[in-house]
């Protein structure tokens, strides 16, 4: 019997309105653009995979996946992913290494893998190589600025809490120090003295001074870490503050590839690292950044899309934490799947449904889309 091919490599933009509006340090969210990309096989198999499109010109990575990747993947191989990325990745070289480029990237290699996966009638992380076998550590995203105040962010930490979970995050950096302080004084009171606070700034501060001055007062809360306090790129700044607080910082989110990460940890002293599969350039290039990070003794946590995420923080030993949102007023996306993961003690239940777990919904992707599949 002949072996597979690719036959199709499709996108389809989707525009998914937030429930209602959310601000966090840097810009306001009414509403997330996703790529979905779907690769079909000679033999009728098909993976999806996806990526977020900002919350602006969302269909930049479809058009690349199209226009850029499509006509490089047909009539491959696709078990050859490991090849199959190096060839797109070399074509990324006068496109952009970082962006909605690599998001494309992204996009089809975790299509690849969810359909070699689902293939095998394996689910990813067992396919991967499972570390873990029933449960994921994870911790309750969330905490944005609402027009509720700190009325919803009450309601929303009580609820985690009453879900099972024991680590928390919120925003700061979008208020002042008092008035993040004060945020922080209530979730902390909610989750208790043993309760793990993760706080997320979302680039906010473009100095070590400003930094300092919005957390110092928050230490008093025994912080677990600082997440993304200036941009990503920014590597001395990361290193004066890690030296300066004893609080680890975390990054890495909207980076991509594995030498971006490298710099993070060995120019800019980031401690806990936060690639997103969906942005780094897909499940190959994650799992890369996380045994770099592993050689230097570093654990990962990656950004957002629990879905797909759970598998991988499931196939590596230095998975610290999966970022879980407990509903989909944050992040939509969740809107477009046929079923939702399950929650245990406040860890992830591991899927046994080959692939992702999940099956793209046909009639959400409908109702959300933008475009027909090209």
């Amino acid at each position: 019997m002949s072996m597979p091919t690719i036959k199709a490599v499709e996108a389809r933009t989707v525009r998914i309105p937030l429930d209602a509006p959310v601000a966090f340090s840097t810009r306001r969210v009414d509403a997330r653009h996703y790529t979905i990309a779907r690769i079909t096989c000679s033999d009728g198999s098909v993976g999806h995979g996806f990526c977020h499109g900002g919350t602006r010109f969302g269909g930049l990575a479809s058009t690349a996946i199209r226009e850029l990747f499509a006509p490089l993947m047909i009539g491959r191989d696709p078990h050859c992913s490991e090849r199959i990325w190096q060839d797109l990745h070399q074509d990324t070289l006068l496109n952009g290494r970082a962006g909605a480029v690599m998001r494309a990237l992204s996009a089809v290699d975790i299509a690849l893998w969810d359909r070699n996966a689902r293939s095998a009638g394996l689910p990813l992380w067992r396919y991967l190589g499972g570390f873990r076998t029933e449960t994921v550590p994870a911790y309750a995203s969330g905490g944005y600025y609402t027009q509720g105040g700190v009325a919803d962010l009450r309601r929303e930490i009580e609820r985690a809490v009453i879900l099972g979970f024991k680590a928390v995050k919120l925003k700061i950096g979008g208020a002042s120090p008092a008035d993040d302080a004060a945020r922080i004084a209530i979730a902390r009171e909610i989750v208790g003295p043993d309760g793990i606070l993760l706080l997320d700034a979302n680039n906010a501060w473009r100095d070590l001074a400003s930094a300092l001055r919005a957390i110092r007062p928050l230490l008093a809360y025994d912080i677990f870490l600082i997440e993304e306090p200036f941009g990503p790129d920014d590597y001395e700044n990361h290193r004066r503050l890690a030296t300066a607080i004893p609080v680890a910082i975390a990054s890495g989110e909207i980076l991509g590839g594995r030498h971006a990460h490298r710099d993070l940890i060995e120019r800019g002293g980031v401690s806990i690292l936060q690639p997103d599969a969906a942005v780094c350039g897909g499940v190959t290039e994650w799992r890369r950044i996380a045994a770099m990070a592993a050689s230097a003794g570093v654990p990962v946590m990656p950004h957002s899309f629990h879905a797909l995420h759970l598998h991988l923080v499931a196939s590596v030993p230095n998975g610290a934490y999966v970022e879980y949102f407990p509903d989909d007023s944050i992040l939509p996306f969740h809107r477009l799947l046929d079923r939702q993961v399950d929650t245990r003690g406040g860890e992830i239940v591991l899927p046994t449904t080959p692939g992702l777990g999940f099956e793209i919904e046909t009639d959400a992707l409908e109702w959300f889309a933008l475009e027909p599949w090209s």
